[in-house]
Formats: structure tokens, sequence, C-alpha cells
């Protein structure tokens, strides 16, 4: 929901600093994959119980995430680069929920299950409407320039970070917030499928 108005905000700093990497030849690949090993290594130090440790990978990881773009929209945007971005950006934030399940299955074990499947609702209308927006040369830059069709929706990434670090700074609630937050993913696919809806069904009754 708030992605398309803070990437005006930050986009000209990361812009600044991709062109600064790229030109000392720091590929985009290299920190999207990079920012991937070093955001698991924050998820698998939440499974240890290092919040605090967890949470400044994760920091650091998300940075990276923000870079990437920046340096491929630099240098050069690829097929391979896109695919890299999204599917390690979805298994990460997978990783989150199940570190939390494994320290404290307990207490953790049921929210975490909710809020996966709430990811995976959310990230399945996400990915399809790209596709289907692919095959009707669709194309949006709500959310800067993507390598596939960027859908809008009620929660996206900048919340969903905002929810892992409330985990992190806030693990005795990890239940009541995943739970939430839970809710806004689930929220969110039913507007993805209701806007789907209306724009595809346009192409039947043509």
């Amino acid at each position: 929901m708030f992605d398309a108005r803070i990437r005006p905000l930050i986009d000209p700093t990361l812009n600044a600093a991709g062109e600064w990497l790229a030109e000392r030849d720091v590929t985009a690949d290299f920190v999207t994959i990079s920012g991937f090993v070093i955001g698991m290594a924050g998820a698998l130090a939440i499974a240890f119980g290092d919040y605090s440790f967890g949470l400044a990978l994760i920091v650091i990881s998300r940075l990276a995430d923000g870079l990437d773009g920046a340096i491929a929209r630099a240098s050069k945007k690829t097929d391979l680069g896109g695919f890299l971005d999204v599917s390690l950006d979805f298994i990460f934030y997978g990783a989150v929920p199940l570190a939390f399940a494994i320290h404290d299955p307990a207490q953790n074990a049921l929210p975490a299950a909710v809020l996966l499947m709430s990811f995976f609702a959310n990230g399945t209308t996400f990915l399809t409407f790209a596709i289907m927006a692919e095959r009707r040369k669709l194309d949006t830059t709500k959310q800067g320039e993507k390598s596939l069709y960027y859908m809008s929706g009620l929660v996206e990434g900048f919340e969903t970070i905002i929810a892992i670090i409330a985990f992190c700074l806030f693990p005795m609630y990890f239940p009541e917030i995943a739970y939430t937050y839970s809710a806004l993913c689930y929220a969110s696919a039913a507007g993805r499928v209701l806007l789907a809806w209306n724009i595809l069904s346009k192409e039947q009754e043509k």
C-alpha cells in the first residue's frame, strides 16, 4: 500500500548508490544473492532465539534488495535478475515465520502457519496476474521499473518488512502480530482477485 508512495523518496539515493556500484562492476545478481544469503542467516539467528542479530541481518538484506534493482537500472536489466529478485524475496519472507515457529513451536507454530498461508494467497494472486499482464502487454511503473507487472495491494514489501521488524522487536507478541498481518494479507489477496476479475473479465465481453 505504501510502496508507491515511498519509491519517490528513496529512489534518488538508491539510484545514486546503484550507479556507483555498477561503475565498479558490482552486478545486480551478486547483490540479490548476497542479500538473500544474509536474510536467510537472519532467519537462522531468529530460529536460535537471537532476535537482535537476526533483525540486523534482515535490515542489511533488505537494503541489498533495494540496491539490486538500482544497479540493474544503471547497467542492464535481465530476465534472470528479475527471476532471482522475486523468487528469493518470496523464499526469504517465508523463512522468517518458519524461524519463529522453530524457535518456539508451542507459541508460534499455528500463527506462523496461518501467516504462511496468507503469504501463499497474496503471492499467488500477485504472480498469476503478472503472467496474465504479460500476455496482455500491460505495464505499470507505479512501484518503479520492475521486471514484471507489479500489481498493487493492501500489503506489499514495505508493510511486510515492518511486520518482520515488529516480530523481532516484540517476539513475545508474535502470535498477535502474525494473526493481524495475516488478516491484512488475506484482504490484500481478495482485493487482487477482485481487481483481476474486473480487468480480465472485460476480455470475455469483447
